[in-house]
C-alpha cells in the first residue's frame, strides 16, 4: 500500500480507502486501525473515524464486535441480497424509461468508454466504467428517488465485483454491453429481458461462479 501523504478530510480519507478495497489492496477480513490509519494520512483520529463511518454507511466495511472495522467477505447470501435489489431497481427504471421513450445516448456514451479501455486497464478503472453503464439506466427512468437508492448500492457492488473478481476483461464487458444496448434500442420486452439476462448471468451468475473458484483455489493451497 503506498503511502498516501497528508489527507485529512473524512472525504478523502474514505476515498483513498474505497480505491483500496477497489484494487483489492485491502482483502476480506482485514482489520483497520485507527492507530494505524491516522500515522498512514498523518491526520487526526477523529477524521478517520468519520471516514471509516462513511464507508461502514456504504456497505464497503463492517463494524464487527471485539474486531472494530473490518473488510467484509463476500458470500453467496450477500451477491443473491445484492443482485436481487439491484434487478428491481435497474428494472424498474428500464421500465419507466421505455414508457416515457427516454433517450438513450448517456447510455450509449458509457458503453463506448468501457469499450475505449484496453484489457490491461486497472480493474478499478473497469468496474467503474461497467458501473456508470448501469448507472445511466438508473438514470434514464428520471425517478430521482430511484437513482437515489442505485446509488446508494453502487460502491458496495463493486466492491463485491473487485473482491470475487469474475472472469471478465475490458474486452469481454464491453462487447456485452455492447450487445445490451442494441437490444435496450429495440425497446418493449427484448430490452427487458436483455437487461434482466445481463443481471443475472453476467452479474450474479458470474460472481458465484468466481466465488466458489476463489474458494476451490484456497482450499487446494492449504
Amino acid at each position: 500500500m503506498a503511502s498516501a501523504g497528508r489527507i485529512s478530510t473524512p472525504a478523502s480519507i474514505a476515498q483513498a480507502l474505497r480505491d483500496d478495497l477497489l484494487d483489492g489492496v485491502l482483502a476480506p477480513g482485514a482489520r483497520l486501525t485507527e492507530e494505524a490509519l491516522s500515522a498512514r494520512f498523518d491526520c487526526g483520529r477523529h477524521s478517520v473515524r468519520s471516514g471509516l463511518q462513511i464507508l461502514v454507511a456504504q456497505g464497503l466495511l463492517e463494524h464487527q464486535r471485539n474486531k472494530g472495522i473490518v473488510v467484509p467477505e463476500v458470500t453467496e447470501e450477500r451477491i443473491d441480497d445484492m443482485c436481487s435489489y439491484r434487478s428491481i431497481l435497474e428494472l424498474g427504471a428500464l421500465r419507466l424509461a421505455l414508457s416515457r421513450g427516454a433517450d438513450l445516448t448517456p447510455v450509449a456514451e458509457a458503453v463506448e468508454q468501457l469499450e475505449a479501455l484496453s484489457d490491461d486497464t486497472p480493474w478499478r478503472h473497469v468496474i467503474e466504467a461497467h458501473s456508470a453503464i448501469h448507472k445511466r439506466i438508473a438514470e434514464a427512468g428520471g425517478n430521482a428517488r430511484l437513482v437515489a437508492a442505485h446509488d446508494a448500492c453502487e460502491d458496495e457492488l463493486n466492491y463485491m465485483l473487485a473482491t470475487v473478481q469474475a472472469d471478465f476483461s475490458a474486452r469481454r464487458l464491453a462487447i456485452m454491453h455492447r450487445y445490451l444496448l442494441n437490444q435496450l434500442y429495440l425497446g418493449g420486452d427484448v430490452a427487458l429481458r436483455a437487461l434482466e439476462d445481463d443481471l443475472e448471468l453476467g452479474g450474479r451468475a458470474a460472481m458465484h461462479l468466481a466465488l466458489r473458484r476463489q474458494r476451490g483455489l484456497a482450499v487446494r493451497a492449504r
